[in-house]
């Protein structure tokens, strides 16, 4: 299991791509950060269809990476429930290669050592389909700050999505996500979530219309589909 902590920084829609390009430049120059390219992401959500998963606050999500003009890659991830405060989220993660188009529970319900969110994947799994998707670019930046804390900072651009009746119902999706990935003593002492705070303040300098966000992607797809579908 792992422990994800990032903190989220929502955009609006309609940023100009002018904007856009001024925050990708920031942090091309910003000390002690490293380009690492451009992934394109395709994640597919899924749920009963009374949406056992959500009430629960647990996602399932399939995903392809397509990595820099490489043979792309399906994984299958299961998220618990977390808390999100001040833009950061904290969840509990289990992630999974899978060998091709299609979720693969049995070794995700092995991996998972949460007993409730196991239970759950493994009473209701037979009927999930899935209710949305997500699909965007994604930059990235490996920053690692003086005391060697680690934070993979993500751009991403593109759309949240719900098919209805032979019809794709569409809304823009442009955020960027710290995430943390090490920090020294296992951040006992909440130092990377400190050095989490002081890059979104820098950010948000340098493009005013960022601002922290508690909404996860899969909460802006629900949200959709509620939208489209009316429940």
């Amino acid at each position: 299991m792992a422990l994800e902590r990032e903190l989220k920084l929502a955009l609006p829609g309609d940023l100009p791509a002018s904007r856009a390009d001024a925050l990708i430049s920031h942090l091309d120059r910003l000390p002690g950060a490293q380009a690492r390219g451009e992934r394109h992401l395709v994640n597919r959500y899924f749920d009963t269809p009374d949406l056992a998963l959500a009430r629960a606050k647990a996602a399932l999500r399939l995903r392809y990476v397509a990595r820099d003009g490489h043979a792309g890659q399906w994984l299958q991830t299961l998220k618990s429930v977390g808390v999100a405060r001040d833009g950061v989220h904290v969840r509990h993660e289990w992630e999974l290669a899978v060998h091709g188009e299609a979720l693969e529970l049995a070794p995700l319900i092995a991996a998972c050592d949460m007993p409730a969110t196991a239970a759950l994947l493994r009473d209701e799994g037979e009927r999930v389909v899935a209710q949305f998707e997500t699909n965007f670019v994604r930059r990235l930046w490996r920053y690692v700050a003086g005391d060697g804390t680690a934070v993979e900072i993500a751009f991403d651009r593109g759309e949240v999505a719900v098919e209805a009746d032979g019809l794709r119902h569409t809304e823009p999706l442009i955020e960027v996500e710290l995430e943390l990935l090490d920090a020294p003593d296992d951040d006992r002492d909440g130092q990377g979530e400190r050095i989490l705070q002081a890059l979104a303040r820098d950010l948000c300098a340098v493009l005013a219309e960022l601002h922290s966000d508690n909404v996860s992607k899969a909460q802006r797809g629900y949200r959709l589909r509620q939208k489209v579908l009316g429940g």
